[in-house]
């Protein structure tokens, strides 16, 4: 198979590792756990991206494009270092969501959709992150679950963030 896009041996594994889940002729199911696993190594899915999962999984790219575009998870252009979702459904609408989303546009200085001009956070708008009872909620990079996003809340987390992106 011959594929547009050099991925790490690491990346490579994790995908075999996730098409072995399946019967060889349903290897496709595994298209979701490739891409993110080729996002977690890039950053985003690209066309590029798109077109090699689908080579690697035999099946057209137009179906795996389908995926990447459905599911908000994927980064279907470049980010920031952090993307930061907020939940903006009506649970945390009425328990101060709409407040936390205009402080962070207020304190990153962007808009939904939009990456800070150092590259350090991307913000998002999200759906039902399923813990309406914490809200407001932040998801930090599609894995780390932020609760009762205050502004104080708000202020220690980028300020770890921040911290967190000079050491690396």
């Amino acid at each position: 198979m011959t594929t547009t896009l050099q991925l790490s041996d690491k990346t490579l594994a994790d995908i075999a590792r996730n098409i072995a889940k399946y019967p060889a002729e349903q290897k496709q199911s595994a298209v979701m756990a490739s891409l993110i696993a080729v996002q977690t190594e890039l950053g985003w899915v690209s066309p590029e991206v798109i077109e090699t999962v689908a080579q690697i999984l035999e099946m057209p790219t137009i179906a795996v494009e389908e995926v990447a575009t459905f599911y908000n998870m994927y980064n279907t252009k470049p980010i920031g270092k952090y993307k930061l979702v907020i939940c903006t459904n009506l649970p945390c609408q009425l328990t101060h969501g709409e407040t936390a989303a205009t402080y962070l546009k207020e304190t990153l200085g962007i808009g939904f959709n939009e990456t800070t001009p150092c590259g350090t956070f991307t913000l998002k708008e999200g759906e039902c992150m399923g813990a309406c009872g914490d809200s407001p909620v932040m998801l930090v990079n599609d894995k780390r679950m932020c609760s009762f996003m205050s502004k104080e809340k708000i202020d220690a987390l980028l300020n770890e963030l921040r911290a967190e992106g000079k050491s690396s």
